[in-house]
Protein backbone atom coordinates (compact mmCIF):
# COMPACT_ATOMS: atom_id res chain seq x y z
CA UNK A 1 0.00 0.00 0.00
CA UNK A 2 2.90 2.32 0.81
CA UNK A 3 4.38 1.84 -2.68
CA UNK A 4 1.04 2.55 -4.31
CA UNK A 5 0.64 5.81 -2.36
CA UNK A 6 4.16 6.91 -3.28
CA UNK A 7 3.57 6.23 -6.96
CA UNK A 8 0.23 8.04 -6.81
CA UNK A 9 1.78 11.06 -5.10
CA UNK A 10 4.72 11.21 -7.44
CA UNK A 11 2.46 10.94 -10.47
CA UNK A 12 0.29 13.79 -9.20
CA UNK A 13 3.37 15.95 -8.59
CA UNK A 14 4.70 15.38 -12.10
CA UNK A 15 1.32 16.18 -13.66
CA UNK A 16 1.13 19.38 -11.58
CA UNK A 17 4.68 20.20 -12.73
CA UNK A 18 3.53 19.74 -16.33
CA UNK A 19 0.60 22.14 -15.85
CA UNK A 20 2.71 24.81 -14.15
CA UNK A 21 5.45 24.28 -16.73
CA UNK A 22 3.02 25.05 -19.55
CA UNK A 23 2.10 28.31 -17.82
CA UNK A 24 5.76 29.16 -17.26
CA UNK A 25 6.55 28.66 -20.94
CA UNK A 26 3.93 31.28 -21.83
CA UNK A 27 5.96 33.96 -20.03
CA UNK A 28 9.36 32.60 -21.09
CA UNK A 29 10.45 31.01 -17.80
CA UNK A 30 12.63 27.86 -17.61
CA UNK A 31 11.42 24.68 -15.94
CA UNK A 32 13.87 24.70 -13.02
CA UNK A 33 11.85 27.01 -10.71
CA UNK A 34 8.65 25.15 -11.63
CA UNK A 35 9.98 21.80 -10.37
CA UNK A 36 11.35 23.46 -7.24
CA UNK A 37 8.02 25.14 -6.51
CA UNK A 38 6.16 21.84 -6.92
CA UNK A 39 8.60 20.19 -4.52
CA UNK A 40 8.20 23.10 -2.11
CA UNK A 41 4.41 22.77 -2.22
CA UNK A 42 4.67 19.05 -1.44
CA UNK A 43 7.36 19.50 1.20
CA UNK A 44 6.50 18.00 4.62
CA UNK A 45 7.67 21.32 6.08
CA UNK A 46 4.73 23.17 4.54
CA UNK A 47 1.87 20.73 5.00
CA UNK A 48 0.09 22.19 1.94
CA UNK A 49 -0.09 18.94 -0.01
CA UNK A 50 -2.77 16.43 1.02
CA UNK A 51 -0.56 13.41 0.27
CA UNK A 52 2.51 12.51 2.30
CA UNK A 53 5.78 12.30 0.40
CA UNK A 54 9.35 12.16 1.72
CA UNK A 55 12.48 13.41 -0.02
CA UNK A 56 14.31 10.17 0.77
CA UNK A 57 11.84 8.25 -1.42
CA UNK A 58 13.39 9.66 -4.62
CA UNK A 59 16.92 10.39 -3.39
CA UNK A 60 18.67 7.88 -5.66
CA UNK A 61 16.69 9.05 -8.70
CA UNK A 62 17.67 12.60 -7.81
CA UNK A 63 21.35 11.52 -7.80
CA UNK A 64 20.86 10.17 -11.33
CA UNK A 65 19.48 13.59 -12.24
CA UNK A 66 22.59 15.30 -10.86
CA UNK A 67 24.86 12.85 -12.71
CA UNK A 68 23.08 13.35 -16.05
CA UNK A 69 23.03 17.15 -15.66
CA UNK A 70 26.82 17.25 -15.34
CA UNK A 71 27.27 14.50 -17.94
CA UNK A 72 25.29 16.57 -20.47
CA UNK A 73 27.29 19.66 -19.56
CA UNK A 74 30.51 17.76 -20.35
CA UNK A 75 28.99 16.32 -23.51
CA UNK A 76 28.26 19.84 -24.81
CA UNK A 77 31.78 21.08 -24.06
CA UNK A 78 33.16 22.46 -27.36
CA UNK A 79 36.82 21.47 -27.50
CA UNK A 80 37.43 22.94 -30.96
CA UNK A 81 36.01 26.29 -29.90
CA UNK A 82 38.19 26.33 -26.80
CA UNK A 83 41.49 25.12 -28.23
CA UNK A 84 41.02 27.10 -31.44
CA UNK A 85 40.63 30.43 -29.60
CA UNK A 86 42.14 29.55 -26.23
CA UNK A 87 43.98 32.83 -25.70
CA UNK A 88 41.04 35.13 -26.38
CA UNK A 89 38.59 32.89 -24.55
CA UNK A 90 40.78 32.64 -21.46
CA UNK A 91 41.07 36.42 -21.29
CA UNK A 92 37.35 37.10 -21.71
CA UNK A 93 36.05 34.06 -19.82
CA UNK A 94 38.74 34.34 -17.16
CA UNK A 95 37.86 38.02 -16.60
CA UNK A 96 34.21 37.10 -16.14
CA UNK A 97 35.00 34.30 -13.68
CA UNK A 98 37.52 36.34 -11.66
CA UNK A 99 35.20 39.34 -11.30
CA UNK A 100 32.10 37.36 -10.34
CA UNK A 101 33.83 34.74 -8.17
CA UNK A 102 36.14 37.24 -6.46
CA UNK A 103 33.39 39.62 -5.42
CA UNK A 104 31.13 36.63 -4.64
CA UNK A 105 33.76 35.32 -2.20
CA UNK A 106 34.08 38.75 -0.55
CA UNK A 107 30.30 38.85 -0.25
CA UNK A 108 30.35 35.39 1.34
CA UNK A 109 32.93 36.55 3.88
CA UNK A 110 30.81 39.61 4.70
CA UNK A 111 27.84 37.32 5.41
CA UNK A 112 29.90 35.88 8.26
CA UNK A 113 28.94 32.21 7.97
CA UNK A 114 32.53 30.97 7.60
CA UNK A 115 35.33 30.67 5.02
CA UNK A 116 34.13 27.36 3.57
CA UNK A 117 30.62 28.76 3.27
CA UNK A 118 32.04 31.87 1.54
CA UNK A 119 33.76 29.64 -1.04
CA UNK A 120 30.46 27.88 -1.73
CA UNK A 121 28.54 31.18 -1.95
CA UNK A 122 31.13 32.46 -4.45
CA UNK A 123 30.39 29.45 -6.66
CA UNK A 124 26.64 29.89 -6.26
CA UNK A 125 26.61 33.57 -7.23
CA UNK A 126 29.55 33.57 -9.64
CA UNK A 127 28.79 30.75 -12.10
CA UNK A 128 26.21 30.92 -14.88
CA UNK A 129 23.82 28.14 -15.84
CA UNK A 130 25.02 26.62 -19.12
CA UNK A 131 21.71 24.80 -19.58
CA UNK A 132 19.59 27.94 -19.20
CA UNK A 133 22.00 30.02 -21.34
CA UNK A 134 21.90 27.54 -24.22
CA UNK A 135 18.13 27.20 -23.97
CA UNK A 136 17.56 30.96 -23.93
CA UNK A 137 19.82 31.56 -26.94
CA UNK A 138 17.79 29.02 -28.92
CA UNK A 139 14.35 30.13 -27.73
CA UNK A 140 15.12 33.85 -28.19
CA UNK A 141 16.58 33.10 -31.66
CA UNK A 142 19.89 34.75 -30.93
CA UNK A 143 22.26 32.08 -32.22
CA UNK A 144 23.14 34.34 -35.16
CA UNK A 145 23.66 37.44 -32.99
CA UNK A 146 27.02 39.19 -33.04
CA UNK A 147 27.63 38.58 -29.32
CA UNK A 148 26.58 34.90 -29.24
CA UNK A 149 30.02 33.37 -30.07
CA UNK A 150 31.51 35.45 -27.24
CA UNK A 151 28.80 34.26 -24.81
CA UNK A 152 29.33 30.62 -25.77
CA UNK A 153 33.09 31.07 -25.42
CA UNK A 154 32.70 32.44 -21.90
CA UNK A 155 30.41 29.50 -21.13
CA UNK A 156 33.08 27.03 -22.33
CA UNK A 157 35.68 28.62 -20.05
CA UNK A 158 33.12 28.54 -17.24
CA UNK A 159 32.65 24.80 -17.77
CA UNK A 160 36.39 24.21 -17.36
CA UNK A 161 36.42 26.41 -14.30
CA UNK A 162 33.55 24.40 -12.79
CA UNK A 163 35.65 21.25 -13.14
CA UNK A 164 38.63 22.82 -11.36
CA UNK A 165 36.44 24.56 -8.78
CA UNK A 166 34.60 21.37 -7.86
CA UNK A 167 37.92 19.56 -7.42
CA UNK A 168 39.06 22.25 -4.97
CA UNK A 169 35.72 22.51 -3.18
CA UNK A 170 35.56 18.75 -2.65
CA UNK A 171 38.88 18.92 -0.78
CA UNK A 172 37.83 21.96 1.24
CA UNK A 173 34.49 20.42 2.20
CA UNK A 174 36.15 17.15 3.25
CA UNK A 175 37.16 18.82 6.50
CA UNK A 176 40.78 17.70 6.16
CA UNK A 177 43.17 19.96 8.12
CA UNK A 178 46.59 18.30 7.77
CA UNK A 179 48.64 19.70 4.91
CA UNK A 180 50.00 16.53 3.24
CA UNK A 181 46.66 14.71 2.97
CA UNK A 182 45.24 17.90 1.40
CA UNK A 183 48.12 18.10 -1.08
CA UNK A 184 47.68 14.41 -1.93
CA UNK A 185 43.94 14.75 -2.47
CA UNK A 186 44.36 17.85 -4.64
CA UNK A 187 47.08 16.11 -6.65
CA UNK A 188 44.82 13.12 -7.28
CA UNK A 189 41.96 15.43 -8.26
CA UNK A 190 44.05 17.40 -10.77
CA UNK A 191 45.65 14.25 -12.15
CA UNK A 192 42.13 12.92 -12.77
CA UNK A 193 41.25 16.15 -14.59
CA UNK A 194 44.39 16.10 -16.71
CA UNK A 195 44.02 12.43 -17.69
CA UNK A 196 40.37 12.79 -18.67
CA UNK A 197 40.92 15.99 -20.68
CA UNK A 198 43.92 14.36 -22.38
CA UNK A 199 41.81 11.36 -23.40
CA UNK A 200 39.10 13.72 -24.65
CA UNK A 201 41.61 15.71 -26.69
CA UNK A 202 43.63 12.91 -28.29
CA UNK A 203 41.74 9.69 -27.66
CA UNK A 204 38.56 10.33 -29.61
CA UNK A 205 39.16 7.51 -32.11
CA UNK A 206 39.82 4.94 -29.40
CA UNK A 207 36.70 5.98 -27.50
CA UNK A 208 34.66 5.81 -30.73
CA UNK A 209 35.77 2.20 -31.32
CA UNK A 210 34.79 1.26 -27.76
CA UNK A 211 31.35 2.84 -28.24
CA UNK A 212 30.66 1.10 -31.56
CA UNK A 213 27.39 -0.86 -31.52
CA UNK A 214 24.28 -0.89 -33.74
CA UNK A 215 21.95 -1.88 -30.91
CA UNK A 216 20.34 1.31 -29.54
CA UNK A 217 19.30 -0.36 -26.30
CA UNK A 218 22.83 -1.57 -25.54
CA UNK A 219 24.24 1.80 -26.61
CA UNK A 220 21.98 3.58 -24.10
CA UNK A 221 22.94 1.16 -21.34
CA UNK A 222 26.62 1.68 -22.12
CA UNK A 223 26.76 5.49 -21.94
CA UNK A 224 24.42 5.63 -18.94
CA UNK A 225 26.53 2.99 -17.19
CA UNK A 226 29.73 4.96 -17.94
CA UNK A 227 28.19 8.16 -16.55
CA UNK A 228 27.20 6.42 -13.30
CA UNK A 229 30.51 4.50 -13.13
CA UNK A 230 32.68 7.61 -13.41
CA UNK A 231 30.41 9.49 -11.01
CA UNK A 232 31.18 6.73 -8.51
CA UNK A 233 34.92 6.92 -9.27
CA UNK A 234 34.83 10.69 -8.74
CA UNK A 235 33.09 10.24 -5.41
CA UNK A 236 35.57 7.57 -4.26
CA UNK A 237 38.73 9.53 -5.13
CA UNK A 238 37.31 12.68 -3.54
CA UNK A 239 36.40 14.92 -6.49
CA UNK A 240 32.61 14.37 -6.15
CA UNK A 241 30.26 12.39 -8.37
CA UNK A 242 29.39 15.57 -10.28
CA UNK A 243 32.91 16.13 -11.62
CA UNK A 244 33.30 12.44 -12.52
CA UNK A 245 30.12 12.59 -14.59
CA UNK A 246 31.22 15.87 -16.21
CA UNK A 247 34.60 14.49 -17.27
CA UNK A 248 33.26 11.27 -18.82
CA UNK A 249 30.79 13.51 -20.68
CA UNK A 250 33.73 15.52 -22.08
CA UNK A 251 35.43 12.27 -23.17
CA UNK A 252 32.35 10.80 -24.86
CA UNK A 253 31.64 14.17 -26.46
CA UNK A 254 34.98 13.83 -28.29
CA UNK A 255 33.83 10.59 -29.94
CA UNK A 256 32.00 10.14 -33.25
CA UNK A 257 28.84 9.26 -31.34
CA UNK A 258 28.27 12.60 -29.66
CA UNK A 259 25.11 13.40 -31.64
CA UNK A 260 23.68 9.93 -31.04
CA UNK A 261 24.37 10.17 -27.29
CA UNK A 262 22.73 13.59 -27.15
CA UNK A 263 19.55 12.31 -28.85
CA UNK A 264 19.15 9.69 -26.14
CA UNK A 265 20.71 11.51 -23.18
CA UNK A 266 18.72 14.76 -23.39
CA UNK A 267 15.28 13.18 -22.73
CA UNK A 268 16.78 11.04 -19.95
CA UNK A 269 18.46 14.12 -18.47
CA UNK A 270 15.24 16.12 -18.54
CA UNK A 271 13.28 13.40 -16.73
CA UNK A 272 15.89 12.64 -14.07
CA UNK A 273 16.76 16.34 -13.63
CA UNK A 274 13.10 17.00 -12.84
CA UNK A 275 13.49 14.58 -9.92
CA UNK A 276 16.66 16.40 -8.79
CA UNK A 277 14.95 19.81 -8.68
CA UNK A 278 11.78 18.32 -7.22
CA UNK A 279 13.82 16.63 -4.51
CA UNK A 280 15.60 19.89 -3.71
CA UNK A 281 12.26 21.66 -3.35
CA UNK A 282 11.02 18.93 -1.00
CA UNK A 283 13.95 19.64 1.32
CA UNK A 284 13.22 23.38 1.50
CA UNK A 285 11.41 24.98 4.39
CA UNK A 286 9.63 28.27 3.69
CA UNK A 287 9.93 29.17 7.37
CA UNK A 288 13.73 29.39 6.90
CA UNK A 289 13.50 31.90 4.05
CA UNK A 290 13.01 34.75 6.51
CA UNK A 291 16.49 34.23 7.96
CA UNK A 292 18.18 34.62 4.55
CA UNK A 293 15.88 36.92 2.57
CA UNK A 294 17.97 40.07 3.12
CA UNK A 295 21.16 38.29 2.08
CA UNK A 296 19.41 36.80 -0.97
CA UNK A 297 18.12 40.21 -2.12
CA UNK A 298 21.64 41.67 -1.81
CA UNK A 299 23.04 38.67 -3.72
CA UNK A 300 20.48 39.12 -6.52
CA UNK A 301 21.24 42.85 -6.87
CA UNK A 302 24.97 42.09 -6.76
CA UNK A 303 24.61 39.41 -9.46
CA UNK A 304 22.83 41.71 -11.90
CA UNK A 305 25.21 44.62 -11.20
CA UNK A 306 28.29 42.43 -11.69
CA UNK A 307 26.93 40.95 -14.90
CA UNK A 308 26.13 44.35 -16.36
CA UNK A 309 29.67 45.46 -15.59
CA UNK A 310 31.09 42.20 -16.95
CA UNK A 311 28.94 42.49 -20.08
CA UNK A 312 30.28 45.97 -20.79
CA UNK A 313 33.86 44.79 -20.23
CA UNK A 314 33.45 41.74 -22.50
CA UNK A 315 31.79 43.81 -25.22
CA UNK A 316 34.67 46.30 -25.19
CA UNK A 317 37.27 43.51 -25.27
CA UNK A 318 35.57 42.21 -28.42
CA UNK A 319 34.95 45.61 -30.01
CA UNK A 320 31.17 45.61 -29.53
CA UNK A 321 28.71 48.29 -28.45
CA UNK A 322 26.05 48.88 -25.80
CA UNK A 323 23.30 46.63 -27.29
CA UNK A 324 25.65 43.62 -27.38
CA UNK A 325 26.87 44.41 -23.86
CA UNK A 326 23.31 44.38 -22.47
CA UNK A 327 22.46 41.14 -24.30
CA UNK A 328 25.62 39.52 -22.93
CA UNK A 329 24.91 40.67 -19.38
CA UNK A 330 21.31 39.45 -19.54
CA UNK A 331 22.19 35.99 -20.83
CA UNK A 332 25.16 35.37 -18.52
CA UNK A 333 23.24 36.56 -15.43
CA UNK A 334 21.19 33.36 -15.36
CA UNK A 335 21.86 31.04 -12.45
CA UNK A 336 20.39 27.58 -11.90
CA UNK A 337 21.40 23.96 -11.53
CA UNK A 338 25.01 24.45 -10.39
CA UNK A 339 23.89 26.60 -7.46
CA UNK A 340 21.62 23.79 -6.30
CA UNK A 341 24.38 21.21 -6.81
CA UNK A 342 26.66 23.23 -4.52
CA UNK A 343 23.88 23.51 -1.95
CA UNK A 344 23.45 19.73 -2.02
CA UNK A 345 27.21 19.24 -1.51
CA UNK A 346 27.27 21.75 1.36
CA UNK A 347 24.46 19.95 3.18
CA UNK A 348 26.25 16.60 2.94
CA UNK A 349 29.46 18.29 4.20
CA UNK A 350 27.67 19.66 7.27
CA UNK A 351 28.13 23.36 6.46
CA UNK A 352 25.87 26.13 7.74
CA UNK A 353 22.26 24.96 7.34
CA UNK A 354 21.26 28.39 5.96
CA UNK A 355 23.09 27.66 2.69
CA UNK A 356 20.23 25.44 1.53
CA UNK A 357 17.40 28.00 1.93
CA UNK A 358 19.77 30.67 0.58
CA UNK A 359 20.41 28.62 -2.57
CA UNK A 360 16.74 27.72 -2.97
CA UNK A 361 15.41 31.27 -2.67
CA UNK A 362 18.28 32.70 -4.74
CA UNK A 363 17.67 30.28 -7.62
CA UNK A 364 13.89 30.78 -7.47
CA UNK A 365 14.33 34.55 -7.83
CA UNK A 366 17.14 34.39 -10.40
CA UNK A 367 15.39 31.72 -12.48
CA UNK A 368 12.44 34.12 -12.84
CA UNK A 369 14.22 37.49 -13.21
CA UNK A 370 17.12 36.18 -15.33
CA UNK A 371 15.05 34.95 -18.31
CA UNK A 372 12.79 38.02 -18.12
CA UNK A 373 15.85 40.28 -18.30
CA UNK A 374 17.21 38.23 -21.22
CA UNK A 375 13.89 38.34 -23.10
CA UNK A 376 13.80 42.16 -22.86
CA UNK A 377 17.51 42.92 -23.20
CA UNK A 378 17.32 43.84 -26.89
CA UNK A 379 14.58 46.33 -26.13
CA UNK A 380 16.64 47.78 -23.26
CA UNK A 381 19.73 47.96 -25.47
CA UNK A 382 17.77 49.70 -28.23
CA UNK A 383 16.55 52.34 -25.78
CA UNK A 384 20.08 52.90 -24.53
CA UNK A 385 21.29 53.26 -28.12
CA UNK A 386 18.56 55.81 -28.87
CA UNK A 387 19.57 57.75 -25.75
CA UNK A 388 23.16 57.75 -27.01
CA UNK A 389 21.95 59.04 -30.39
CA UNK A 390 20.02 61.85 -28.71
CA UNK A 391 23.15 62.78 -26.76
CA UNK A 392 25.09 62.81 -30.06
CA UNK A 393 22.48 65.13 -31.57
CA UNK A 394 22.80 67.49 -28.59
CA UNK A 395 26.57 67.40 -29.01
CA UNK A 396 26.16 68.02 -32.73
CA UNK A 397 24.45 71.34 -31.97
CA UNK A 398 27.74 72.42 -30.37
CA UNK A 399 29.87 70.75 -33.06
CA UNK A 400 32.86 72.84 -34.29
CA UNK A 401 31.83 72.27 -37.91
CA UNK A 402 28.39 73.73 -37.22
CA UNK A 403 29.99 76.63 -35.36
CA UNK A 404 32.16 77.22 -38.40
CA UNK A 405 29.07 77.35 -40.61
CA UNK A 406 27.41 79.85 -38.28
CA UNK A 407 30.56 81.96 -38.30
CA UNK A 408 30.47 81.96 -42.10
CA UNK A 409 26.91 83.28 -42.05
CA UNK A 410 27.77 85.90 -39.45
CA UNK A 411 30.82 86.96 -41.45
CA UNK A 412 28.71 87.23 -44.62
CA UNK A 413 26.21 89.55 -42.97
CA UNK A 414 28.47 91.50 -40.61
CA UNK A 415 28.78 95.23 -41.11
CA UNK A 416 26.24 95.44 -43.90
CA UNK A 417 23.90 98.39 -44.06
CA UNK A 418 20.40 98.29 -45.48
CA UNK A 419 20.58 98.53 -49.24
CA UNK A 420 23.95 96.75 -49.46
CA UNK A 421 24.29 93.49 -51.36
CA UNK A 422 23.04 91.47 -48.38
CA UNK A 423 23.09 87.68 -48.95
CA UNK A 424 19.68 86.34 -49.76
CA UNK A 425 17.76 84.13 -47.34
CA UNK A 426 18.20 81.20 -49.73
CA UNK A 427 22.00 81.62 -49.66
CA UNK A 428 22.04 81.70 -45.86
CA UNK A 429 19.83 78.60 -45.65
CA UNK A 430 22.13 76.80 -48.07
CA UNK A 431 25.21 77.58 -45.97
CA UNK A 432 23.47 76.39 -42.79
CA UNK A 433 22.27 73.21 -44.53
CA UNK A 434 25.82 72.42 -45.69
CA UNK A 435 27.16 72.93 -42.16
CA UNK A 436 24.47 70.67 -40.70
CA UNK A 437 25.27 67.96 -43.30
CA UNK A 438 28.93 68.08 -42.36
CA UNK A 439 27.98 67.79 -38.69
CA UNK A 440 25.80 64.74 -39.47
CA UNK A 441 28.74 63.10 -41.25
CA UNK A 442 30.99 63.64 -38.22
CA UNK A 443 28.36 62.29 -35.82
CA UNK A 444 27.99 59.20 -38.01
CA UNK A 445 31.74 58.61 -38.03
CA UNK A 446 31.85 58.94 -34.25
CA UNK A 447 29.40 56.05 -33.88
CA UNK A 448 31.68 53.73 -35.85
CA UNK A 449 33.74 51.25 -33.70
CA UNK A 450 37.09 52.34 -35.13
CA UNK A 451 36.52 56.04 -34.58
Amino acid sequence: MHLGQDLLTLGVLLVVAYGLGRLAKLVGLPSIPVYMIVGLLASPHTGWFPLNFESADIELIAVFGLVLLLFSLGLEFDQEEFFGNAGKLLISGGSYVLINMGIGFLFGMMVGWGTREALVIAGMTGTSSSAIITKLLIELRRLANKETPMILGVTVVGDIFIAVYLAIVSVVLSGQTEIWPIVLQLSVAFLFLVVMFTIARWGGRVVSRLMRTKDDELFTILFFGLAVLFAGIGEIIGVTDAIGAFLIGVVLGASNYRSKIERVAVPLRDVFAAFFFLNFGLALNIAEFGSVITIVVIAVVMTFALNIGSGILLARLHGMGAPEAINTAAILANRGEFTLILATLSVSAGLDHRLQPFAGLYVLIMAVLGPLFAANSERIGARMFRSAERAAVQHRERDPILDEGINLVEAATAGMEPGDDTPTKEAVDRIVEQAMQQSDDVAERRREPDY
